[in-house]
C-alpha cells in the first residue's frame, strides 16, 4: 500500500518548523508507528520520535494526526489514506524538543504536585495483614487506574492552552485515583488543595480529553467526581462550585437552566453589577432572556423525582457520577450485543 505523510519537523538549533513530505510502501495492516520506523530506517535517519512497547501500553508514541491526538502504534495507516495527505505533529501544550519529541517535564511537575501516592488510613486490620477492599468499593477508581500517562489529554486541553498553570486533566485524573480510593486517609486534605486556584474548577468542560483518551480513562469525568466530592466536603465558595450548584438548583426548581440568573449566582451581586452594560447589549440583540417571569418546564415531576431518588439512595458526591457511568456502560454493552446478533442473523 502506498502511503503519503507530512511530518512536522522542528530544528532546535535554528528554531525552524517545517512540514516535510514522505512517500513509502507498507503492508496494509501497518500502523502509523510502523510508517515512522520505516521512514527512520530506510528514508531519513534524522527523524526523531518516541516509542517503546508498540502495543498501546506505554503511551510514549502519542502524536497529533491532523490535529487529533492519538497513539501512533494503535492507528492503522489504512484509515489515513485515500483523502488529503495526513499531517503528523507533536502533541500540544508541551515544549517541542525535536520533531515529534516533546519535553514532558512540565507534565510530570503537575503530576508530582498532586502527591501521587496513597496515604493509608491509620490502623491496621485485626489480623495484621493487608487491607482488603471489596471490588464494588474500588470500582469508583477503576477507569482512572487505567491511565498510561501518554499525555493525550494534556495535548487536547484548551484550558491548559489558555492557562498553563492549570493542573490539567492528567494530574486531576490521577488525583481522583487517590481521593476516591477507600483506603485513602487524606481525601479532605487533597480536596482542600485541589479546590484552589488552577485546580478543579478551571476545567472548561470541553470533553476533548474524554474523546481523545486511548484507554477510556475519561479525565473530565474524574474532574467532575473531584468537584462533586469537594462540594460535599463544604468547598462551595469557589465560583466553579457556585456555578455547579446553581445548575442543580435551577433544574430542580424549574426544570430549566435559568441563564439570566446564572451570572449573579456564580459571580455574586457586586461582580455582576459591573457586567450590566454587557447584559443590556445581549438583551438588545436578543441574546439573553429576561429574568422574569420565570420559565418553568411543563412537567417538573421527572426532574424532582430524580433529585429525590439520588437523595434517597445517598448517591451524593461522586457516587452519582459513578452510577451514571455504569448505566452508560450497560447501555453500550447491550447495544453492541444487539448489533452482533443482527450481524449474525443476516
Amino acid at each position: 500500500m502506498r502511503v503519503e505523510l507530512r511530518i512536522e519537523r522542528f530544528n532546535p538549533v535554528s528554531g525552524e518548523t517545517r512540514l516535510q513530505p514522505y512517500e513509502l510502501e507498507v503492508r496494509e495492516e501497518a500502523t502509523l508507528l510502523d510508517c515512522l520506523e520505516q521512514i527512520k530506517d530506510d528514508i531519513d535517519g534524522t527523524l526523531a520520535f518516541r516509542r517503546s512497547c508498540r502495543e498501546g501500553t506505554c503511551g510514549s508514541c502519542a502524536v497529533r494526526i491532523d490535529g487529533r491526538t492519538a497513539l501512533a502504534c494503535r492507528t492503522p495507516v489504512a484509515e489515513l489514506v485515500g483523502g488529503a495527505v495526513p499531517t503528523v505533529a507533536p502533541i500540544g501544550n508541551l515544549p517541542v524538543l525535536r520533531d515529534l519529541v516533546v519535553e514532558t517535564e512540565p507534565m510530570w511537575q503537575k503530576f508530582r504536585a498532586i502527591d501521587p501516592s496513597l496515604k493509608p488510613k491509620p490502623g491496621r486490620p485485626a489480623d495484621g495483614r493487608e487491607t482488603l477492599v471489596p471490588p464494588a468499593a474500588i470500582e469508583v477508581v477503576r477507569k482512572e487506574a487505567l491511565c498510561i500517562n501518554c499525555g493525550a489529554c494534556v495535548s487536547e486541553c484548551d484550558a491548559m492552552t489558555v492557562s498553563p498553570e492549570f493542573l490539567g486533566p492528567l494530574a486531576l485524573a490521577k488525583a481522583w485515583r487517590f481521593v476516591g480510593d477507600p483506603r485513602e486517609g487524606e481525601s479532605v486534605r487533597r480536596l482542600d488543595a485541589l479546590s484552589g486556584e488552577h485546580g478543579i474548577w478551571e476545567c472548561t468542560r470541553c470533553y476533548l480529553c474524554n474523546e481523545r483518551c486511548p484507554r477510556g480513562v475519561d479525565p473530565r469525568d474524574a474532574i467532575a467526581k473531584l468537584g462533586a466530592e469537594a462540594i460535599l466536603a463544604g468547598h462551595t465558595h469557589d465560583r466553579g462550585a457556585r456555578h455547579a450548584n446553581w445548575f442543580l438548583t435551577s433544574a430542580r426548581t424549574t426544570g430549566w437552566l435559568r441563564e439570566s440568573e446564572l451570572v449573579v449566582k456564580t459571580l455574586g451581586i457586586f461582580a455582576s453589577l459591573r457586567r450590566i452594560p454587557l447584559a443590556l447589549r445581549l438583551v438588545r440583540h436578543g441574546k439573553a432572556p429576561l429574568p422574569w417571569p420565570r420559565h418553568k418546564a411543563r412537567d417538573l415531576g421527572p426532574a424532582r423525582e430524580l433529585h429525590r431518588l439520588v437523595a434517597e439512595q445517598d448517591r451524593r458526591g461522586a457516587l452519582g457520577i459513578v452510577q451514571g457511568e455504569r448505566a452508560l456502560e450497560r447501555i453500550d454493552f447491550m447495544r453492541s450485543v444487539a448489533e452482533t446478533d443482527a450481524e449474525d442473523s443476516s
